[in-house]
């Protein structure tokens, strides 16, 4: 019989990551050092790194830095692989850069399957090549829980790199995935997801954001972010206080993945998605009219996820006929009472 991965875990893919209210209380107390080649650091909880590599009279040039792993979300392991690695690779291309380098991240039990360990390690390295990054290596550990994932290191020139703090009153919020990935991850270990549903979850995960990416450097783009472990509101609360705006998302435009709204109405809510709500909730005007299972999605953390993206209106039009998944889920206004106002 089959090894399922999920069966082993406690959360699947970014659900799997430390709580938002931790993570942001633990940084504030990690000093901060000032370095003036550093273009994008932590401070605003962006996608990833910028690091400016310019000399003197050279190329403008400048280094983008991430790392991303997390236990299995599905249960065949080459899809997971390639999973993990369309995930890593979304930070980069979040902040319009060209991914160039990988080092892979291993925890695998010594006495698992080495076959399924191939497997992943496959999976994540042709996802990887499809991008055009190489693999230069990587560490590995070995305990009980899988976890894998990359860090990548991709580049960029230093006057075009996109950020969560550039949103601006007026412009529009362009998604450009469905969201759902968690609920349906958390309805297959219950054993609930109908396999319809968990297909076109993995396709779309699968999905990588390159051309997303290679469109937006085409066109004037304000402010950028992937959506992933905080779920559609919390990088969405990343957004709007790096840009000292506050973001309107309108809950009917938002599209959910087929089986998202059922698996949500079976209450298939991970502790992830109930971490992010706690998190976020006070900086968000919710109008009582939203069902709860929608409410609920909107919290829901996501692995691989799209990109949010804020662009005027006529930039907008651009991107939305030249990318014909993505689609508009709101707009961005002067700041109000709180960064987050939910319409239905």
């Amino acid at each position: 019989m089959p090894t399922k991965l999920t069966a082993n875990v406690k959360a699947g893919g970014c659900a799997s990551k430390l709580s938002p209210k931790i993570l942001d209380r633990a940084l504030k107390s990690v000093p901060r050092v000032t370095n003036g080649n550093v273009l994008v650091g932590y401070d605003t909880a962006d996608d990833a790194g910028v690091y400016d590599l310019t000399q003197a009279g050279g190329r403008p040039l400048a280094m983008v830095q991430t790392v991303d792993f997390f236990t299995p979300i599905v249960d065949d392991p080459y899809t997971f692989g390639g999973i993990a690695a369309a995930n890593a690779l979304s930070d980069i291309y979040a902040m319009g850069g060209r991914p160039v380098t990988a080092l892979s991240l291993v925890v695998y039990p010594a006495k698992g399957d080495i076959q399924d360990l191939e497997a992943i390690l496959k999976g994540g390295a042709e996802k990887i090549h499809e991008s055009g990054c190489v693999i230069l290596g990587g560490h590995s550990i070995s305990e009980d829980e899988v976890k894998f994932g990359y860090a990548v290191t991709g580049l960029i020139h230093p006057e075009r790199i996109l950020t969560n703090a550039g949103a601006r009153p007026g412009d529009l919020l362009v998604f450009t995935k469905r969201i759902g990935t968690g609920v349906i991850s958390t309805a297959l270990k219950k054993g609930i997801a109908e396999q319809r549903y968990v297909t076109a979850s993995i396709n779309q995960m699968l999905e990588l954001n390159r051309g997303v990416c290679e469109a937006m450097l085409a066109l004037e783009i304000h402010g950028c972010t992937d959506v992933t472990g905080f779920g559609l509101l919390g990088h969405t609360r990343e957004m709007a206080l790096a840009s000292s705006v506050t973001l309107e998302i309108a809950a009917s435009a938002v599209r959910f993945l087929p089986g998202a709204i059922e698996c949500s109405q079976a209450g298939a809510h991970s502790g992830g998605l109930n971490n992010n709500r706690d998190f976020v909730e006070s900086c968000v005007v919710m109008p009582p009219g939203i069902p709860a299972e929608i409410q609920a999605l909107l919290y829901d953390p996501q692995t691989s996820g799209g990109l949010l993206i804020s662009l005027p209106e006529d930039q907008a039009k651009l991107l939305l006929e030249q990318r014909p998944e993505a689609y508009v889920i709101g707009y961005v206004t002067e700041r109000q009472a709180k960064p987050i106002e939910v319409k239905i």
